[in-house]
C-alpha cells in the first residue's frame, strides 16, 4: 500500500475495528452480520484503493516521450488558450484529460524528467471530475516541468468525491520520469498540457497507466 494514504488507512482500520468489536457485543444476528460485513468491506476496499503496484518505465524511453502521470481513461484532447504565458509561447496549447475512477490506482507519477519550474495550489470547488469545468474550477495543483528546451504542465484535480490531494514536491526540485510524487484520493482527474506541435499518441477512451503508457512525443 502507498505511504500517501497512511493517514486515511489508519482511520479506516480504526473504524473497522470498532465495527468488529461492536458486532461481537451484539446478540441480534441481522445487525451482527451487517456490522461484520461492513467492517470487512472497509478493510478490503481501503487496501485495494491504496494499492501501489510496481511499475517499470518502457524500454527505450526518450527525453521527448511523455508518460501518463495517472491510471485512468483519456476523456479529452483539445486546444485551449495559453494560461501560462510565463512558461509557453503562443496563444494556444493542447490539453489532454485523464479521468481516474475510484477503482483505478491513484498514485501519480512524473510524466517527464526535468526541473520543476512552476508549482501552484488552488483551493477551488468540487465539481465531478469528468466535467470539463473541473479543470479550471476545482481544487487542484498545477505543476510545470522544463524538459530540455520543452515545457509541460500537469494538474492534479480533486473531484466530487476526491477532496484530498497529496503532492510531495517543491519548486526547483528535479523530477524523474516515472517516479512517484503524490496521489489524489477517491476518484479524480489529471490534465496534461503541452505545446500544440506535440505529437499525441493516444486516443479518446484509451486506458492508460501511470509511468507505463506514453501519451505524447514532444517536438524539439
Amino acid at each position: 500500500m502507498t505511504a500517501y494514504g497512511k493517514d486515511t488507512i489508519i482511520k479506516v482500520y480504526f473504524v473497522s475495528l470498532v465495527l468488529l468489536a461492536a458486532s461481537l457485543l451484539i446478540n441480534f444476528t441481522p445487525l451482527k452480520i451487517t456490522l461484520l460485513v461492513l467492517s470487512l468491506f472497509l478493510l478490503l476496499f481501503s487496501s485495494y484503493f491504496f494499492r501501489d503496484p510496481v511499475r517499470k518505465i518502457p524500454a527505450g524511453l526518450t527525453n521527448e516521450d511523455v508518460l501518463s502521470p495517472a491510471d485512468g481513461k483519456v476523456v479529452e484532447v483539445k486546444t485551449v488558450g495559453n494560461k501560462y504565458p510565463e512558461l509557453f509561447d503562443g496563444n494556444e496549447l493542447t490539453q489532454m484529460s485523464i479521468f481516474m475512477s475510484p477503482l483505478n490506482v491513484h498514485v501519480n507519477r512524473f510524466p517527464v524528467s526535468g526541473k520543476i519550474n512552476y508549482f501552484n495550489y488552488i483551493k477551488g470547488k468540487y465539481i465531478v471530475a469528468f466535467n470539463e469545468k473541473s479543470s479550471d474550477d476545482n481544487e487542484r495543483t498545477e505543476i510545470g516541468i522544463i524538459n530540455g528546451t520543452n515545457q509541460i504542465v500537469f494538474k492534479q484535480i480533486a473531484g466530487f468525491v476526491a477532496r484530498r490531494i497529496v503532492c510531495k514536491i517543491r519548486k526547483e526540485e528535479y523530477a524523474t520520469a516515472g517516479e512517484k510524487f503524490g496521489m489524489i484520493k477517491f476518484g479524480s482527474r489529471i490534465d496534461v498540457i503541452f505545446r500544440t506541435d506535440t505529437k499525441i499518441l493516444v486516443n479518446i477512451n484509451d486506458k492508460v497507466k501511470a509511468g507505463v503508457s506514453v501519451l505524447a512525443k514532444l517536438n524539439r
